[in-house]
Order: structure tokens, then C-alpha cells, then sequence
């Protein structure tokens, strides 16, 4: 949608909305990771087409995916500035699926490896400018950002309703826990966070939807929202007691997917680099 050509818009968008293919971005290597520029994938441009090898690692929707954006080095020389995003679909010659990853949480989702062996990429399918891919990359996933913080919250919404929930009817010393003064700071801190969490996703996203510059403040929103998941997970896992810590009941499973959250588009030291460096560019404006 931000980058596509009228002619990728057409072939790709239509299917992608309708849910006839699914979509992953594919970046992440075994040697970038957080350092996302040091790719070791490359695409060489030969006639109307670039040939692409290299490898690809914990790729979101890889098992179920139709269409992947791939990142690779189509300049070594100019190190993240030689860097081009590319369209490739799954039954390209020269792509491989690999081994599905076992993950601690975020189970529902599939994530696996990508290999690429002299795949052969049209032309066309280069997305946006060549050797722009990782510039592009990046200003896009910092307004994706707030759709993380989005998810976050979400995700602690659903788990205050269940500690509500739970506290109503769990009794201890004759009467229902929530009347217990403990539990009840337990409940007010989750919803402390939850609030001040919900008013900064939402700033984030107005100013997503105005056009605004929002690296810091997108930043801002996912490093908190994952802090504050995290710390709503563990405070839900101890007003369920020993419920929460077992398999037939959902606590257990959102304290093991939020730990990710301070991991993936980013870990939160990233997001803390990020902040700052904004701050140092806005000081010297």
C-alpha cells in the first residue's frame, strides 16, 4: 500500500484483503537481528530478473504465507543503503520453507525459516526504489509500531476482565478475594497501567492517521506497552494463584506470549536507542 506500484496494488492488495493470500515480512537472518542491516542475503541482477540466495529466520505467517516482502543486499558496498525490498511469492523456483520454529508463546501464529537457491525475481517485483529497502523498512515498521502497542493493550484488557472475573468469584477466608485489600492494589495497578497505556496508543495512532512524524512516540508506545503486558501478566498470574499457572485455564498462555513483545519489531533496548536518538536530533534541530 505505501510503496507498490499501481501494478503490484492490482495483483496483490485485492487477494491480500480478501484473505486469499496471506502476507509475511521477511528480514530477519541468523546475523541480523537487531543489527537488521548486517543482511547476508543478496540479489543479483541478471537481465530482467535478480537471483536471490540467502536465508531467511523467524518469519511470521512463513507456513501459511502466499506473499513475502524479502529484504536483500543489492549493494554490498553501501551497507544499509544497498539494500532492496523485493515481492516474492511462494512458488517461485529457488524457494524453499524450512524447519517451523517452537516457540515459547505467540503458538497460534507460525513462524519458520526461509531458504532462497538462485530464486528467480521479476523485475517488477522490486518494491519501491531499489537499494532503498531498508530505509523504507524502517519508517514503516516505526508506524507499525502502534499497532503493536494496540495489540498490547488489548491483550491486558482481556486479561483485567478475567482477573475481575476471577476475584468475584474466588473465595478465601470466607469471602470473595477481591474484597481482599491486596488483590484490590493488584486491580488498581493493572488498571493504572491499562489507562495511561490505552491514552498513548491512541495519541500514537492520531498521529499516524494526521501524517504525523511519530518515531518517538511510536518507540514510546511500544517499549511501555510491553512493559506494561508483561508486568499485567504477571500480576494476573498471581490473583489467579495456582489456576493461573495451569494449562486448562488462558493465564498461562498470555504470560508466555507477552514475553516476546519485548523482543520482536524491535527489543525494547532498540526502542530505548531509538528515543533517545530522536531526542538528540530534536536538541540539535
Amino acid at each position: 500500500m505505501e510503496l507498490g506500484t499501481e501494478e503490484q496494488k492490482k495483483k496483490y492488495l485485492p487477494k491480500m484483503a480478501t484473505g486469499e493470500y496471506i502476507g509475511a515480512f521477511a528480514l530477519t537472518e541468523p546475523s541480523a537481528g537487531s543489527n537488521a542491516a548486517n543482511l547476508k542475503t543478496t540479489a543479483v541482477k541478471k537481465g530482467d530478473k535478480y537471483i536471490i540466495n540467502g536465508s531467511k529466520h523467524y518469519i511470521t505467517n512463513a507456513v501459511d504465507g502466499q506473499v513475502f516482502t524479502v529484504m536483500a543486499v543489492t549493494d554490498p558496498e553501501k551497507g544499509a543503503k544497498g539494500i532492496t525490498s523485493f515481492i516474492v511469492e511462494k512458488d517461485f523456483p529457488g524457494f524453499q520453507l524450512g524447519a517451523v520454529e517452537e516457540k515459547m508463546g505467540l503458538r497460534g501464529s507460525h513462524s519458520a525459516e526461509l531458504f532462497f537457491e538462485d530464486m528467480e525475481v521479476p523485475e517488477e517485483n522490486v518494491l519501491g526504489e531499489v537499494n532503498r529497502g531498508y530505509v523504507n523498512a524502517l519508517k514503516i515498521l516505526a508506524n507499525g509500531r502502534a499497532g503493536l502497542a494496540a495489540r498490547n493493550l488489548g491483550s491486558c484488557e482481556k486479561l483485567l476482565e478475567h482477573c475481575l472475573e476471577y476475584a468475584n468469584e474466588r473465595t478465601q477466608f470466607g469471602k470473595p478475594i477481591i474484597e481482599i485489600q491486596a488483590v484490590q492494589h493488584m486491580l488498581s495497578e493493572m488498571t493504572m497501567m491499562i489507562e495511561s497505556l490505552r491514552s498513548l496508543t491512541y495519541r500514537v495512532a492520531w498521529m499516524t492517521d494526521q501524517g504525523k512524524r511519530v518515531v518517538k512516540e511510536a518507540a514510546i508506545a511500544k517499549l511501555y506497552g510491553s512493559e506494561v503486558y508483561n508486568k499485567v501478566a504477571d500480576l494476573a498470574v498471581q490473583i489467579h494463584g495456582g489456576i493461573g499457572y495451569m494449562k486448562d485455564y488462558p493465564i498461562e498462555r498470555y504470560f508466555r506470549d507477552a514475553r516476546i513483545t519485548k523482543i520482536y519489531e524491535g527489543t525494547s533496548e532498540i526502542q530505548r536507542n531509538i528515543i533517545a536518538g530522536e531526542l538528540i536530533r530534536e536538541t540539535r534541530k
